[in-house]
């Protein structure tokens, strides 16, 4: 499944919302297609779930899943960290991004 579709299918419209999001930001292209990975990789680990009725728990078993079962570096971790932070605070004005602030 491509990323576009995991987004489109767990949320309608998240894809263009995450890219209005990057460029009101004024983040690079590259920026823009690592926070689209990152957050579809965390929707499609919960099952295409759409990320507003995820809770900040779900986001911490994501994230140590990859720290414990797919052993990504620490960069890699700031990186999804970031995303998700982007995600809930910027695409979908949520307090759910909590304390997922890179270190």
């Amino acid at each position: 499944m491509e990323i576009s579709q995991a987004l489109e299918h767990s949320q309608p419209g998240l894809v263009d919302r995450v890219t209005t999001a990057t460029k009101q930001h004024q983040l690079n292209q590259r920026s823009e297609q690592t926070y689209l990975h990152w957050i579809s990789r965390f929707v499609l680990f919960h099952d295409l779930k759409d990320p507003a009725l995820l809770e900040s728990q779900d986001q911490q078993v994501f994230l140590d899943y990859l720290t414990s079962q797919m052993q990504v570096s620490r960069a890699r971790l700031n990186q999804a960290r970031q995303a998700l932070a982007f995600l809930y605070a910027e695409v979908l004005d949520s307090q759910k991004a909590g304390g997922f602030v890179a270190a």
